[in-house]
């Protein structure tokens, strides 16, 4: 006789079911959860660029809500804190790569504060009918505040940057980071819950219909939304096309020092915007519509060096195109990290002061604390940058490019803005030479590729030492330079003016999902009100 499973409609999820306690000591016991949290964390590090290892995400949120299920919340934070732990350290370790393990491993230690609340908060949401929903939301909520504080936030490691190669990423065009960070989350814990109740069912032979119902759901409807989503990514040009030359200049040698190589680093971009002028006039290569240059390809000042302004201009005329070049200005008594638009009959027309700078590299919050404790630290930003309050778009031979300095692409607000203010492309000029060879490249790539997909644009990525790239509407990279070498790139890119839904909703996805996570998060407080009371009664 074959023994046949019950179903129940009604998922019987409101406790926690109770976790059989595993054999051997105490010790062994809370090990267990911790090491398996902690290797979690790390196998979503290793789906993150430069591996193109984005389906390991998933699993690795699957293999963590194992280990927060039916958990106190106090262990939540210990785990959620390990696992924070287990991503992070590895994906961060390029910002000690010039200044050393210090600041680092402070990092890392604050951003992981906040996936250690997440996971305080998923034990509760674990305990409610459709919880991989409420938990999924809750990650969301919790990329939102990492994006946001302390000192303006920082977004990078939010799961959609790992997702550029990923059946996901037309997510980006529904609603934005968040929307794709939810789908790839929200499968991951759809997954989990689909092997417990599987394992479930065949201990006890019943099978609890709604939660099954759910977790397939989980699964199911971010695949599926993805591959819809997929008529909003259209490499299709809409207002002509334009083409488009990114200078590499490369810088004498990595690291800090560079800084001190100013006028080396400009010299280089201009030697290879001439380069690449005599290859156009020799035939070998398209006549661009316009020129864009790095960040910090002139960190002297053009408008109060005369020297610096005389063979910027010089650059200009010879490849006889408008040039986005990058510049460190002084004006007012302010320093401002800026892109100038470089006409080359009327030299500097317009520009772009950055609005996101970068804390302890472009500025030092709570320098008379930091200096009381290490004088070095305050020598490194001798002074601050001042943020731009404006979207930069440059009209360039007609083409609105939209300027999204570095830093500035791992916030939302800074590329959408641009977008609608009237960009066709979007540039994102870059110095990662501080950074030598580390993954910060790749994974700041990737972000671009993301950014792509978000806003149906040509991302276009010039930087000083690699890698650059030209990125189509849909995320695919045509070209690519390689790091630490001189090199330019020259190609016909598509013009596009329709907005996706992603950039007209702007933050709307984003609130919703932290107001759904608010939602369960009172639901389950309230469910453990009443249950107390029941005991108490």
């Amino acid at each position: 006789m074959t023994a046949t499973a019950t179903t129940v409609d009604e998922p019987d999820q409101l406790e926690p079911q109770a976790v059989p306690a595993p054999r051997g000591s105490a010790l062994v016991r809370r090990l267990v959860p911790a090491a398996v949290a902690a290797l979690s964390g790390v196998l979503l590090y290793v789906s993150f660029p430069p591996r193109t290892l984005w389906w390991l995400a998933p699993p690795a949120f699957a293999v963590f809500a194992w280990t927060l299920r039916g958990r106190s919340w106090k262990a939540g934070l210990g785990l959620g804190y390990l696992f924070g732990l287990g991503f992070l350290l590895p994906l961060l370790v390029w910002t000690g790569v010039e200044v050393g393990p210090g600041p680092w491993l402070a990092l890392v230690a604050v951003e992981a504060i906040y996936i250690a609340l997440v996971g305080a908060g998923i034990t509760f949401l674990s305990r409610l009918p459709g919880w991989p929903l409420w938990a999924a939301a809750l990650w969301i909520a919790g990329e939102a505040a990492r994006a946001r504080a302390p000192f303006g936030g920082f977004p990078w490691g939010k799961i959609a940057f790992g997702q550029a190669d990923g059946v996901f990423l037309p997510l980006a065009a529904v609603g934005g980071t968040p929307v794709l960070g939810f789908g790839v989350v929200l499968c991951g814990f759809g997954l989990y819950e689909i092997v417990r109740l599987a394992v479930e069912r065949r201990g006890t032979g019943v099978l609890h219909r709604g939660a099954a119902v759910v977790a397939l759901l989980g699964v199911a409807v971010p695949v599926v939304g993805a591959l819809a989503a997929r008529v909003l990514v259209s490499d299709k040009a809409e207002d002509g096309t334009a083409t488009v030359a990114l200078i590499q200049g490369n810088v004498p040698r990595a690291g800090l020092d560079f800084n001190a190589q100013r006028r080396a680093v400009l010299d280089h971009h201009v030697r290879e915007t001439e380069r690449l002028a005599a290859e156009v006039k020799a035939g070998k290569k398209p006549r661009p519509d316009l020129v864009l240059w790095p960040e910090n390809s002139s960190d002297i000042d053009p408008y109060a060096n005369a020297d610096a302004r005389y063979v910027i201009d010089s650059a200009a005329k010879a490849i006889g195109a408008p040039v986005s070049v990058g510049a460190v200005v002084e004006r007012d008594g302010k320093l401002y990290n800026e892109q100038v638009l470089w006409d080359p009959a009327k030299g500097p027309v317009d520009t772009y002061d950055k609005r996101q700078v970068q804390p302890f590299g472009e500025y030092l919050p709570l320098r008379p604390l930091l200096g009381a404790i290490n004088k070095n630290w305050t020598s490194m930003v001798r002074q601050d940058f001042s943020r731009g309050t404006e979207p930069g778009v440059f009209k360039m031979n007609g083409t609105g490019v939209g300027l999204v300095t570095c830093y500035e692409a791992a916030f939302d607000w800074a590329v959408r803005s641009t977008v609608t203010d009237g960009a066709q492309i979007i540039s994102v000029p870059s110095n990662n030479a501080t950074f030598d060879r580390s993954e910060m490249t790749y994974q700041q790539l990737a972000m671009s590729r993301v950014r792509a997909v978000e806003h149906s644009r040509t991302v276009t990525v010039p930087v000083t030492s690699g890698v650059s790239a030209v990125i189509m509407p849909d995320g695919r990279i045509t070209q690519k330079t390689g790091m630490f070498v001189a090199d330019s790139l020259v190609q016909k890119v598509p013009l596009r003016s329709s907005e996706t839904p992603a950039t007209k909703l702007g933050v709307l996805p984003e609130t919703i999902l932290v107001l759904l996570a608010a939602g369960g998060l009172g639901w389950a407080a309230a469910t453990a009100l009443r249950s107390r009371r029941n005991t108490a009664g």
